[in-house]
């Protein structure tokens, strides 16, 4: 049996160029690149050349790159470096409800000491209001940060409209566009952003690197303290290989994104259209035209999301309940809950997310156990307790989609 793997939001198979980059610089090339000596200069050069093919495919200058360990980090650097930089002018951060971890519980530290956080609601697509940003703004407020699109639902937010928000008032911008870059086109001046997180292990690139853009001028507290890498604003050895992986992926990807988005787009389409007409009761999450292209997020009434994903698992298909980052608790998502699902319909969530080696059999494969599972695990489900309603949820009859919904 073909194992058919539909869970790229958490993360990517290492495209095989990009292996083949990164093997020199761990045997032959193993130079630190912190050496003045040729091994060193060498490792140098490369992660030159790296961060120029990673600031190119979000247009922004080499010298605005700085590498990280991943998203989580780039995420971390920015609040923190933000906040600590700029407490003597104000101690206001915005954000919004159905971030990445990685921003709400850097939130959550800053809190701690002394920061106050504003979490802006989102309408039931996921979308932040641009207005609701304006309106949270105060003396005090030092930073805006909004991702470009939801890791969940897939959900792509009006960051240029937030920016220009922003700009106007002289508050820093970040977004996390971990979920964005490589898969659809991100430009830094176009979305006028001043930060903006990229982790390379979503598109294709290795696991423990990623980065955050800086634009000129923007002043961070440095989030590593030790040695000068990284211009001094990010210390520790720089990891080589993984950045030489880093910046073929960001080459691979400028040069497929435009095609690789259009046919991922085809196939969700096709898988979104085909569940909504093939089982009852259930409902697309988040956006049904603003959404990244290869995001499939839907809510299945009266059986539990990890019971289809072991059904799922055992025909050979692997998805995921929502963000690989909370697959360990039990709680529902906050990104639906914030959706405004009940916790019963949250706990009934799937999300589909495609890559560079599905297909249209993938998706029919997809459609045709799918439906005999949910028939399954609702015939002995204990959330079925009535055959109209359940408590906390929509009326069964008739199915509770929502007219734009079903248009998805």
């Amino acid at each position: 049996m073909r194992r058919i793997y539909l869970d790229h939001a958490a993360t990517t198979p290492t495209h095989p160029e990009v292996v083949k980059a990164m093997l020199p610089y761990f045997t032959g090339a193993f130079g630190n690149p912190s050496s003045i000596y040729s091994y060193g200069q060498e490792a140098r050069a490369v992660i030159e050349e790296a961060r120029a093919k990673v600031a190119e495919l979000i247009y922004a200058r080499s010298e605005e790159i700085v590498f990280t360990s991943g998203g989580t980090e780039a995420d971390n650097f920015a609040l923190e470096g933000i906040a600590y930089a700029n407490e003597h002018k104000g101690n206001h951060i915005i954000t919004t409800s159905i971030e990445h971890h990685a921003v709400l519980e850097a939130c959550k530290f800053l809190e701690r000491r002394g920061f106050r956080i504003t979490y802006l609601p989102v309408d039931g697509y996921g979308l932040v209001d641009p207005q609701a940003v304006k309106k949270a703004i105060t003396t005090k407020t030092i930073l805006i940060s909004v991702m470009h699109a939801n890791n969940e639902v897939g959900t792509i937010e009006p960051i240029g409209e937030i920016s220009k928000i922003a700009r106007e008032v002289g508050i820093c911008f970040h977004t996390d566009a971990v979920q964005t870059v490589g898969h659809i086109p991100v430009n830094v001046d176009e979305l006028g952003v001043d930060m903006l997180s990229v982790s390379a292990h979503k598109f294709y690139g290795p696991k423990g690197v990623g980065a955050l853009y800086i634009r000129k001028g923007t002043r961070l507290v440095p989030f590593m303290h030790g040695g000068e890498q990284e211009k001094r604003r990010r210390a520790g050895t720089e990891n080589v290989p993984a950045i030489v992986g880093f910046g073929r992926a960001a080459e691979l990807a400028r040069q497929e994104m435009s095609k690789e988005a259009e046919r991922l787009t085809n196939l969700r389409d096709k898988l979104i259209k085909g569940l909504l007409e093939q089982i009852d009761h259930i409902r697309l999450n988040g956006h049904p035209t603003k959404r990244l292209p290869n995001n499939v997020n839907v809510s299945v009434d009266f059986v539990e999301g990890e019971s289809m994903l072991l059904n799922l698992d055992l025909e050979g298909i692997c998805a995921s309940t929502g963000s690989a980052c909370s697959s360990s608790s039990l709680e529902p998502s906050h990104v639906l809950l914030a959706l405004g699902l009940s916790p019963e319909q949250a706990h009934g969530s799937l999300r589909f997310s495609l890559g560079k080696e599905n297909t249209e059999e993938d998706m029919g494969r997809v459609l045709k156990v799918l439906p005999g599972i949910v028939a399954k695990l609702r015939a002995m489900s204990p959330l079925l307790k009535t055959p109209r309603t359940v408590k906390g949820g929509p009326p069964l009859n008739p199915p509770y989609l929502a007219k734009d919904d079903r248009k998805g």
